[in-house]
């Protein structure tokens, strides 16, 4: 695959900037680091995007994830291995992912209301954001056909 052209955020340094900030106050918001990343990997895996999928991967395993966990991210209603409160992570990651496979509401009350019972305010709008961040990462990549062996947007 040949990249089309640097990444976006990297011509516009303000543009990372601003998603340095987005990480960062996600970071601050109580909800654990392996939680963020096995939201990263569902979004990138349900978007296609190689570069996130390997990213995500490699900062659940500095978060302290396992490769049994890891490998079943993508079946994590047929799995032992998640916490309610992940799987209401998951779920909604989902939801907000997939906002076009509906025809009804885009996001569904079912799992916004299941991840209101294991997030507070503060965590659940992390939540939303880190969805919402890996979501642009995904279609930024997955445009520019960012490479997944050396995504620019690491050296920065």
């Amino acid at each position: 695959m040949t990249q089309r052209m640097t990444n976006p955020a990297m011509i516009l340094p303000d543009a990372l900037t601003g998603i340095q900030h987005l990480l960062k106050a996600i970071g601050k918001s109580g909800v654990p680091q392996s939680t963020v990343e096995l939201i990263g990997l569902r979004v990138s895996q349900i978007n296609g995007c190689a570069a996130c999928l390997n990213s995500h991967l490699r900062q659940a395993r500095k978060a302290g994830e396992t490769d049994e966990r890891l490998a079943t991210v993508a079946a994590w209603r047929d799995t032992p291995f998640f916490t309610d409160a992940e799987r209401s992570a998951l779920s909604l990651a989902e939801a907000v992912t997939r906002l076009a496979d509906r025809s009804g509401e885009a996001v569904p009350d079912d799992p916004w209301e299941e991840a209101t019972k294991h997030y507070d305010e503060q965590q659940l709008a992390a939540v939303v954001l880190a969805i919402g961040t890996v979501n642009l990462f995904n279609r930024v990549n997955v445009t520019v056909k960012e490479p997944a062996d050396r995504p620019s947007w690491e050296a920065a």
